[in-house]
């Protein structure tokens, strides 16, 4: 039996007696009884999509700080291809099928299973788990503005040149989700909520492959962040160098390490990790000097006539970086703390070692920060942290099965109202 529940429930009258709430929780109490399956559960969407398209960016995202050496807006580095903008409808598709169970082989894994909203749009798991228990390759990078790279290409090892072909893979991954494309569109066409859902966002109810990766990419493409204790911050000096009057000393010291050069006594993070986005404006993939020798070829894979890409990895945007843990393409930090301590003096002569991370013989760099700097700069990468991501309803899982009234009771009103999607029945 299946059960749609259309409507989040926000009481807001006093003069409600108590024995509504009786009602509710019988009504709950029947609601538990029935059993769900992934295929039983249609999402909760509102009438109206909600807004994707308007990004609503702040003015440092989109203008150049005056007398930086390195670029600061993301201007020019967007891979929205002409064919594919962000769309509400579009989107709103996206994110159904993003967080869709019934796309994997037993039902049991969907996109978000490895992309956690909660986690910056990554995995807790140094390893993701697939659809039958095995595990992936590498760890699950985030999602966090991925729209915004200078090549347009995806996974660490850069292996697929745009998104719409990157969000594809998983589905067909043996250890991920365990499909094929043509299984992927007959499992699609066979959900009563699609029909709809592509109508809305292509005129008409016509399955492709071709409209799956379009609608998930501009889902992705609309998770961006901008909304940190470091905008706020940004927004109210005249580039990124100012002290930040909501800053604490602590925090501001950090961001002159992240942002001054190594010579000058700073790490020059903002090198490979530049822009307002944070993300790489670096020409490809980086050695970070992880190993002395190749442990996992990564570009040099994908680019095996190239001796230079071995063991180089794509730089992710260090947005929402306190929430993604752990860290690197293999998982292999558990901490911010552990990832400086490795750039400050754990750096390997690894043959294709970036040259930023050399000195002026060649050899692996060696910071040598303090204590107090190593704290500062983890403080700063805190600042980056926006939890508008995770409460934003928009980006949230639409397959909601119970709902939460969060609040008080007491022996004839509720109190505190405040009705909500959640996974607890009303208490």
């Amino acid at each position: 039996m299946g059960v749609t529940l259309r409507h989040i429930f926000i009481y807001q009258n006093k003069t409600m007696k108590a024995h509504f709430y009786i009602f509710l929780r019988l009504f709950y109490i029947l609601l538990s009884a029935i059993t769900f399956s992934p295929a039983s559960i249609s999402p909760v969407l509102s009438d109206e999509p909600y807004d994707y398209s308007t990004l609503n960016l702040p003015a440092h995202f989109t203008t150049d700080a005056p007398n930086s050496p390195l670029p600061t807006s993301i201007n020019g580095i967007d891979n929205t291809p002409v064919d594919n903008p962000v769309t509400d409808h579009g989107s709103t598709l996206g994110r159904v099928l993003f967080y869709d169970k019934t796309l994997s082989e037993n039902a049991t894994i969907s996109c978000a299973s490895c992309h956690q909203v909660a986690n910056g749009f990554s995995d807790p798991a140094t390893l993701s788990v697939g659809f039958d228990g095995g595990t992936t390759g590498r760890h699950s990078m985030t999602l966090i503005n991925a729209r915004w790279y200078q090549r347009g290409r995806f996974f660490w090892d850069e292996m697929e040149a745009t998104l719409e072909e990157q969000v594809l893979m998983p589905f067909q991954d043996s250890v991920e989700m365990g499909l094929t494309l043509l299984q992927l569109d007959i499992i699609v066409s066979n959900q009563v909520y699609y029909p709809q859902l592509f109508s809305n966002a292509f005129g008409d109810t016509i399955v492709t492959t071709d409209r799956i990766s379009k609608a998930l990419s501009q889902f992705v493409r609309s998770i961006v962040s901008y909304s940190s204790k470091y905008d706020v911050g940004r927004a109210q000096v005249s580039g990124p160098g100012p002290g930040f009057p909501n800053f604490t000393a602590e925090e501001n010291q950090g961001k002159q390490l992240f942002l001054m050069t190594i010579p000058n006594g700073g790490g020059a993070c903002f090198a490979c990790h530049t822009t307002e986005a944070f993300v790489s404006a670096n020409p490809g993939p980086q050695n970070n000097g992880f190993d002395l020798v190749t442990t996992d070829p990564g570009a040099g894979a994908t680019f095996p006539n190239n001796p230079i890409f071995d063991a180089r990895f794509k730089t992710s945007t260090l947005r929402n970086i306190e929430l993604t843990a752990p860290y690197m393409h293999d998982g292999r930090f558990a901490t911010l703390e552990d990832v400086v301590e490795h750039y400050d003096n754990g750096i390997q002569a690894h043959p294709t070692l970036s040259a930023a991370l050399t000195d002026v013989n060649g050899d692996p760099i060696q910071l040598n920060f303090t204590t107090t700097q190593k704290k500062a700069l983890v403080a700063f990468l805190k600042t980056l942290t926006d939890s508008t991501l995770a409460s934003n309803i928009k980006f949230s899982d639409p397959f909601i099965t119970e709902f939460t009234f969060q609040g008080n009771i007491d022996n004839n009103y509720f109190l505190d109202k405040n009705w909500d999607v959640g996974i607890s029945p009303p208490m």
